[in-house]
């Protein structure tokens, strides 16, 4: 997964937030609390994911991952690898 897939899942999921470009990978690192998502975002964006990479992230889970990055760190580090 890359950030703009992410990024992709985050707006289907979620919307996109008033005033923050998310086209721009400079805000890979801020916290998406900040950029105006909330816990529920976070938790429909876990189970879009499993949806489509098969990757499980609890709720719990999920709601601490707050940026970009730790979001792909978690998901790619869990999709298997292609030989």
């Amino acid at each position: 997964m890359n950030y703009d897939d992410l990024r992709s899942i985050l707006v289907e999921a979620a919307g996109t937030a008033e005033g923050v470009d998310l086209a721009s990978q400079d805000i890979i690192d801020t916290d998406l609390y900040g950029l105006g998502y909330d816990s529920l975002a976070l938790m429909e964006l876990g189970a879009r994911i499993q949806q489509r990479y098969g990757v499980d992230i609890p709720d719990e889970e999920v709601t601490e991952l707050r940026t970009f990055r730790t979001i792909l760190d978690r998901v790619n580090s869990s999709i298997p690898a292609t030989p």
